[in-house]
């Protein structure tokens, strides 16, 4: 840390009660956002309430520094980018003030989609909905001025701020909102807010005809400062003109929101074209109808969507150049079908421009045509190489009138530069997303953004368009704002200077003095003096530092820019399961983003290569728990967790593992030991006063309900049964990879998997030599252990599948060990080879049932259970195998709890530090099993059955279990499901 950061953070840790962090590794986590931006900030602030952003902002003004405000990090400009403070409000200011009728007082903080779920019950809404609503703040919803598809009916969000709290350039704290004119000296104590409103009026009744004439065509506009209609006769509309000005005028603290009524019934339909021109043309034929939304998807997008799933697959025509999602409300389903079907009847019986429609008036049917715009667009990152879809021009607004010919000119446009484009719109008002697709390693990529955006321009200017219909300036389009203004752009200058007279708010931005700016602060992927080694014989770049795992420098690099900083990985919402650890801790350092920026600055020599070394780095990693979640859900696919682990083990190879973490390590030793002494080590699980002392002296948490251990392992009791030895029965064999919680803690799994594939005439083996996964080892980053126990049993599984075995496990972290970690471990294709051939105990009877060769004499279950998909199931991509198996038996009555993440991560749960916010990342689950309807609890993880049973005396079982219960291969005094003595399954 230099000694301006070093002074920084020491007299800001002296003035907020927030957190100040300038240390080199945090810096990097808000040096870049969503955009092709990065620019190092001097220090990151999280203030806590106004008075920290007032002392940030009088710190800064003395001290002639520049303030960014930043909330979810999610803008495509780089509005929220600089060299100066950052100050995060998405941190601690995201309170929900109160209500009030029709209206709704929240900090910028607040997340959209938190904000409108808080509001569902009362039926209302706030209605901007950006792409990113459910992680963007809505101090970044009010500071671009957002809008999305709904914008058709609803406008942005400048239609629906009522007042704003403001931090003035001064540290003045001031309220605005509809102010009079009249008497204002006379009824206006404030002389800071008097003479801001004064000015402001003066400025705008002398050029009221000059806004009238330069201002865009397009239905709305986010370039420049917004001055139409802030100025209505004795009446100056404040909240009107700070909305979309990026920050750059004043600092907003706390928002009242116009809120509207929920619509009571919503339908939408589906239109197909041949041509991209005539989807245009109908969405102007459609206008009349006012619809909700009418956005516009070219053939990149469909084609992608049918890639991506089969029901789009089945859904969009093979034909299809263009569709358009048009959606309806109504206050009664009837009205909605008649409005959906004359939108059908006039584009396909009057103007006969569509060749095939969809219609939708059921919510999950609404829901899946919605997913083509919400889900499907954000995986063009998916796309390998380095070129990429790069948003820079992807906000460009024209008068809908003129959509059909701009499209024209558009497409021209790209083939003189010999470009792609995707292609995504809201048609109804004229508002486009296009993201070309560049190279931004190619040595003049600079150049040929600067000359596309100025080709494109010229036609958006010349149909009285704008640069930025929803988005803002920020870096991208802060260079045009002159060329589309003219000479408004002086009042622009004016206003800046009426508000911030000492241009610490964002400077640059919206009113700036660079032309350069759309192509300086370029986000780096690789460094320039490896240029030359990127096209060296192997295409390797050199090593920054020693690589643990198997993969160069280059497919590190590749990882961790990939991640196009999009911010979805800090969402909350219900339905997805992305970031566990970030729901109960939504801060930036929790969230996936931050470990890919980390490792990207690492590889670009951003950060020493020593870097990983430090506390500060690991601080951010430990964040990660390898649930795998996050690259399941990440629209881009990013391999986050694997970055991690090589952050991980290279902290670990440097400083080695703290006394916990040693332990956990080496669970089957511990495990090995206990099972020995089993009657010893139980007894010491038992005694509070052991527990007490292991918490001491160890770290695991006192509180946290551990696994007893067997007298017996499983091991032992498989060579009795001689499973140890190879089959020499032909047909269907497994090898069985026996992990440590069925061989140490509950061998009735094992016995009740081998006696199921028995019945089922498949012979199974347990090698005798095989040692425990290392998923620990793993999570922890000690991968020389790992390495070694990968080895070991690849060595041996190998032979088994040359040998015509499927390897098969019951513990899905075992089986994503063997077939995510290992080839990631050791260089061998045996590893290959073992990856390919195995699979989860439950995946393979269900694959069984598929094949029409598992029996089904199952014997009824009366219960009803709890099912929990563990997140490394999950990762497995495998879907929901042991559930499906549990439908097969009579009786039995399970539902699937969908609540995220159980909380347990492996180790994460046992630490004494994690035990607290373990239980809140899992608390739903837990809740769900303690329903006093719910007799017991089902999921193939260990884990997540410790979680599943902490705070209740309901036992959790292995969906195995109940398959060998149902088939009457357990002995009545093993019945699982055994409640007050009465064993719950009929004869």
């Amino acid at each position: 840390m230099d000694e301006q950061r070093a002074k920084i953070q020491e007299d800001l840790r002296g003035l907020v009660a927030g957190e100040v962090r300038c240390d080199d590794a945090y810096l990097q986590l808000f040096a870049s956002d969503a955009s092709i931006y990065q620019i190092t900030p001097l220090g990151i602030v999280h203030p806590r309430g106004v008075s920290d952003v007032v002392a940030c902002v009088q710190y800064a003004r003395e001290h002639h520094l520049p303030i960014h405000a930043r909330g979810a990090g999610t803008g495509l400009a780089g509005e929220a980018l600089g060299a100066g403070l950052i100050l995060d409000f998405s941190r601690h200011m995201r309170r929900i003030i109160g209500t009030d009728g029709d209206t709704v007082r929240v900090q910028p903080g607040v997340v959209l989609e938190r904000l409108n779920d808080f509001l569902a019950p009362s039926g209302k809404f706030f209605s901007p909905d950006p792409a990113t609503l459910e992680v963007t703040t809505l101090g970044s919803v009010i500071a671009v001025d957002a809008g999305g598809s709904h914008s058709l009916k609803y406008g942005t969000a400048r239609h629906h701020v009522r007042s704003l709290q403001l931090v003035l350039s001064d540290g003045e704290v001031v309220e605005v909102g509809r102010e009079s004119l009249s008497g204002l000296s006379d009824k206006e104590p404030h002389l800071r807010r008097r003479d801001l409103i004064t000015q402001l009026a003066e400025l705008l009744g002398r050029h009221t005809e000059m806004i009238e004439r330069c201002s865009s065509q397009a239905p709305f506009n986010c370039s420049g400062y917004n001055l139409k209609d802030v100025l209505q006769g004795s009446l100056l509309d404040l909240p009107k003109l700070l909305v979309g000005s990026e920050g750059t005028l004043a600092l907003i603290t706390e928002a009242t929101l116009e809120l509207s009524p929920l619509p009571v019934h919503t339908g939408v339909v589906l239109l197909f074209f041949d041509r991209l021109e005539t989807a245009a043309h109908a969405a102007l034929k459609l206008l009349p109808f006012s619809p909700s939304a009418c956005d516009l998807m070219d053939r990149r997008v469909l084609s992608l969507a049918r890639d991506t799933a089969p029901r789009f697959d089945l859904l969009i025509p093979a034909a299809a150049e263009a569709a358009l999602l048009v959606e309806q409300e109504a206050d009664t389903l009837e009205e909605l079908q008649d409005k959906l079907q004359q939108i059908v009847d006039r584009v396909t019986n009057v103007e006969r421009l569509v060749f095939h429609t969809h219609t939708a008036d059921e919510p999950d049917q609404v829901a899946l045509f919605w997913e083509l715009a919400n889900r499907v667009v954000p995986r063009l990152y998916r796309l390998k190489g380095s070129t990429r879809p790069v948003p820079f021009v992807e906000d460009m607004a024209v008068p809908p009138a003129a959509l059909p010919m701009f499209l024209t000119q558009l497409q021209n446009i790209l083939k003189k530069h010999q470009v792609t484009a995707s292609l995504f719109a809201h048609a109804g008002h004229g508002q486009l997303h296009v993201r070309p697709f560049v190279d931004l390693t190619a040595p003049q990529a600079g150049t040929m953004l600067k000359r596309l955006a100025e080709d494109l321009y010229q036609e958006v200017f010349a149909v009285g368009g704008t640069i930025s219909g929803e988005h803002g300036d920020g870096l991208s389009r802060t260079p045009f704002v002159e060329r589309q203004f003219g000479e408004l752009y002086r009042v622009f200058r004016e206003v800046k200077r009426i508000f911030d007279p000492h241009n610490i708010f964002n400077p640059g931005k919206i009113v700036g003095d660079d032309p350069d700016l759309m192509t300086r602060n370029l986000r780096l992927v690789s460094r320039p003096q490896q240029a030359a080694a990127e096209n060296s014989e192997k295409g390797r770049i050199p090593v920054v530092v020693p690589l643990q795992l198997d993969w160069t420098a280059a497919e590190v690099m590749q990882t961790a820019r990939t991640c196009n900083g999009c911010g979805r990985c800090r969402t909350q919402e219900p339905g997805v399961r992305m970031c566990p650890i970030y729901r109960f801790a939504p801060i930036e350092e929790a969230s996936p983003r931050a470990k890919a920026n980390l490792m990207r600055n690492l590889m670009n020599a951003r950060l020493p290569p020593d870097a990983m070394a430090t506390d500060e780095f690991k601080e951010v990693m430990d964040f990660c728990v390898n649930c795998k979640m996050c690259k399941l859900e990440c629209p881009a696919g990013v391999d986050i967790p694997k970055l991690v682990l090589e952050a991980k083990a290279n902290y670990v190879s440097a400083n080695g593992l703290n006394l916990t973490d040693w332990l956990l390590a080496r669970l089957d030793v511990l495990s090995a030991v206990g099972s020995l002494l089993s009657p010893l080590t139980n007894w010491m699980l038992g005694n509070t006063s052991a527990r007490w002392l292991m918490e001491k002296l160890l770290g695991i948490a006192k509180s946290r309900k551990l696994p007893r251990f067997a007298a017996r392992t499983y091991f032992r009791r498989a060579a009795r049964q001689k499973l140890t030895r190879p089959t020499r029965r032909t047909g269907a064999k497994v090898v069985f990879f026996v992990d440590t919680y069925a061989n140490y803690h509950d061998p009735a799994i094992a016995e009740a998997l081998v006696s199921v594939l028995e019945y089922n005439e498949v012979a199974v083996y347990v090698h005798p030599q095989q040692r425990y996964s290392g998923m620990s080892l793993i999570s922890l980053g000690a991968i020389d252990r790992a390495r070694e126990l990968a080895r070991h049993n690849v060595s041996l599984l190998a032979d088994c599948v040359r040998q015509g075995y499927t390897i098969i496990t019951a513990e899905p972290s075992a089986a994503l060990c063997l077939t995510q970690e290992y080839p990631s471990l050791v260089d061998d294709p045996d590893a290959l080879a073992v990856a390919e051939n195995a699979t989860e105990a439950c995946t393979y009877l269900w694959r069984l049932h598929r094949e029409g060769k598992l029996k089904l004499d199952l014997k009824p279950v009366e219960a009803r259970l709890a099912y929990h998909q563990p997140c490394h199931l999950r990762a497995l991509g495998v879907g929901t195998p042991g559930l499906n198996l549990l439908g097969l038996i009579p009786g039995l009555r399970v539902s699937a709890e969908e609540h995220g993440c159980s909380g347990m991560a492996g180790t994460f749960g046992m630490k004494q530090k994690n035990f607290r916010s373990s239980i809140r990342a899992g608390w739903e689950l837990v809740s769900a099993i303690r329903d006093s309807d719910v007799q017991a609890g089902t999921t193939e993880c260990s884990a997540c059955k410790m979680q599943m049973e902490q705070a209740t005396d309901k036992p959790t079982i292995h969906p195995l279990k109940l398959l060998a219960l149902s088939y009457g291969l357990l002995p009545p005094h093993r019945n699982p499901l055994t409640f007050n003595s009465k064993p719950l399954i009929v004869s």
